[in-house]
Parts: structure tokens; sequence; C-alpha cells
């Protein structure tokens, strides 16, 4: 394995960026046990793993970051030798130079060596968020000569549940505004008619997922960046995909874009027709099952992930406050309301009465979303 820092150098001008550039030989820890993983949110948000060796920092870039538990594997490409003072680098890189975007330590510390060649690197990382083993093996690809593979030898942490590949969403039963009395019984969401979608997030990454759990990500590329947000955090959330038309939300819009199913066609959409991601409830997060927390539980977790941008967003939700609700509901042309009783947990796939969908005076109970 190549220790030489040549092709950091190539690729890199020391008057363009700021990372470092040393004038000879560098000092190592006593031991050279050493490592750094940075969260380097470049052109594709990705987790680089370097490993002090020989004098220099040995490197991997890891699209997903490292796993959770031992039954999954993820991609690390092999990249070039780093020199030792990267080990405390933080900044942004310009645009226009290799690597270009902000980076930031993700975690440190020391780590020992189990196995270590060309084929495969078995160390112990003990750091604050990386602390056990992990194994990384050359896949030998001719194609990919870069290509590896990232194993967690180890346990996953205590009680920590995998991420659903697809969770069927809760059903209201259609109804009326239930008895205002007692307080705190109920609260209200607006019904925004949009295409019912649960957002799953890992690794930066986010898919989109439709009430029947088929794959729309490509139709709203504008959504992709909901996913890097999380940085390394897993997460399951519920709610809707809206598309507006001069500022305003529409059906004939969201069906044109549903209808758009390559990215580059949906890119040409989204300054015309651009698509929101409403998320009004959280399913699982980092590791833990959300589901069976209580609805207001559930929405304080939501509105402290802070969701806020031009594409995605938690829309509020009221208590106790049907009628005004509603009446706002047909005031700005909305299909209705849903009441959600704040003691009830989520039920996948299941319509209950914990949920009443209430329509406005124009229109049914078919015609609205939920």
């Amino acid at each position: 394995m190549a220790t030489k820092l040549g092709e950091y150098q190539e690729k890199r001008d020391a008057d363009r960026t700021p990372e470092p550039f040393p004038d000879g030989a560098e000092t190592g820890s006593d031991d050279g046990d050493t490592f750094v993983i940075q969260e380097h949110h470049a052109r594709r948000l990705h987790w680089d793993v370097r490993l002090e060796r020989d004098g220099v920092l040995v490197s991997w870039a890891v699209p997903m970051g490292l796993p959770n538990d031992p039954e999954t594997t993820h991609l690390a490409v092999h990249t070039e030798d780093h020199p030792l003072a990267y080990r405390t680098f933080e900044g942004t890189i310009p645009a226009g130079e290799y690597g270009a975007g902000r980076m930031s330590i993700w975690d440190c510390g020391r780590y020992e060596t189990l196995h270590w060649n060309d084929h495969k690197v078995d160390v112990v990382l003990r750091g604050e968020r990386a602390n056990g083993r992990y194994e990384l093996v050359n896949q030998h690809d001719e194609d990919e000569p870069r290509k590896w593979m990232i194993r967690r030898k180890h346990a996953a942490a205590d009680g920590w549940e995998r991420l659903p590949s697809f969770l069927k969403p809760m059903l209201a039963e259609c109804g009326k505004i239930p008895p205002t009395a007692p307080k705190g019984r109920w609260a209200y969401e607006f019904d925004w008619s949009g295409l019912r979608t649960s957002a799953r997030i890992r690794g930066g990454r986010v898919v989109l997922l439709d009430a029947d759990g088929n794959d729309v990500t490509d139709s709203f590329p504008e959504l992709r960046g909901l996913g890097e947000g999380f940085g390394s955090t897993e997460a399951y959330l519920d709610g809707e995909i809206i598309v507006l038309d001069q500022g305003k939300t529409s059906s004939d819009a969201l069906a044109r874009r549903r209808q758009v199913t390559t990215v580059s066609a949906a890119k040409r959409l989204v300054r015309q027709l651009p698509a929101v991601y409403l998320a009004y409830d959280i399913l699982h997060y980092d590791g833990e099952v959300r589901w069976d927390l209580p609805y207001l539980d559930r929405r304080a977790l939501l509105a402290d992930l802070g969701l806020s941008d031009e594409h995605w967003q938690t829309p509020e939700h009221y208590l106790d406050e049907g009628e005004a609700v509603l009446e706002a509901s047909e005031a700005h042309g909305l299909a209705g309301v849903v009441a959600k009783r704040t003691t009830s947990p989520y039920r996948s796939g299941e319509r209950s009465r914990d949920w009443r969908l209430i329509p406005t005076t124009t229109r049914t109970c078919e015609t609205v979303s939920r």
C-alpha cells in the first residue's frame, strides 16, 4: 500500500486550499496509532476514515459512514494518503478545488492493529463515537481497484434497532370534530392533499417511499438535501409531498411531477413547480423505535430536529382548536383537517379512530388524502 504523499500534493494547490501541506518530515504519535474520521460535505456527503501508518494517514472515503451493526457492510473507497497534519483539519475547501466542501472532525482517537496488509485491515478503534472493531477488505476489483468494503466486527449498541426498510402509513377514519372537553385530548393538522410519503434517512441520504412502498426519490431531486442534514443519524419520517404552482399547492402540479421519473427531467421542473416535504411524524430515530411513543412526544422530537428549509418543513399542529383549524383550512382552499388523539401511538398500516379525517364543507372523505 503506497505511503507517499505525491498523489495528495498533485491533486491540490497550496495557494488555493486551507488543507495542510507539510514542508518536510512530520512527527507522528509515539506509537503511530492515531485515527481521525472526518465528515465531509463534498459533492456527496461521506466520511473519511484515516489511520496513521508509516508517517502518513492511510485513507478511505466511506459514503454511508461506519456500519451500526455487524450485518451491514458499507463501501469504502481507498483514497490517497494524507499528511499527519490532516488529523486536526477542519474547514471549508473552496469551490472548484479537489474535495470542495465543508469538513469537520466526526471522531478521533487511537487504534489497535490486529491485521494489516494489502488485502485486509483489521483494527480496533478507540474513540468516543467509533469504539470497537472494524475490518476493511480489499475487493480486488479490476474495474474499481480502489473499492474496499468496511464491516463492523463487534455487536451493535445495546438497544439498537435497525432502520425499517418500509412502514405502511397509519390512516385516518372519516369523522367529525371530537368533543372539546376534556382539554388536551386532540391535536389538529391541516390536510394538504399531497402525496403521502415516508422519508427513510440513512448515511446522509434520503429515500422517498410512497404509501405503497414505491421509490419516488428521482421524481423530487430537490428533496435529496433533507438526508444530508441528518449526518450519520438514521431516521424514518412520515409526511407528504406537496407541489407549488405560483406559490400555491396544486394537485395538477403534483400529478405532473409524479409523471416524471428521471432526475434530469425532474430537475427541469424544480424552479417552475417546486416540491416541499411536510414531515408530520417520526417513527424511528437514531437506532430507537419511536412509533410507540404518544403523538405529542413524537411531535416534540420532530420539532427538536428543526426541519426548516425551502423544500422541507414540519407543519404546525394545534391543540383543542378543531373548529378554528377547519375554518382556516376552508378559507385557504385546503381539503380539511386531521384530528389526532394526543396519547395515541403510531399504528403502521392501520386505519384508526385515533386519527379522524374531517373534510371541509366543499369536500368529502373520498377527496382528501389521509
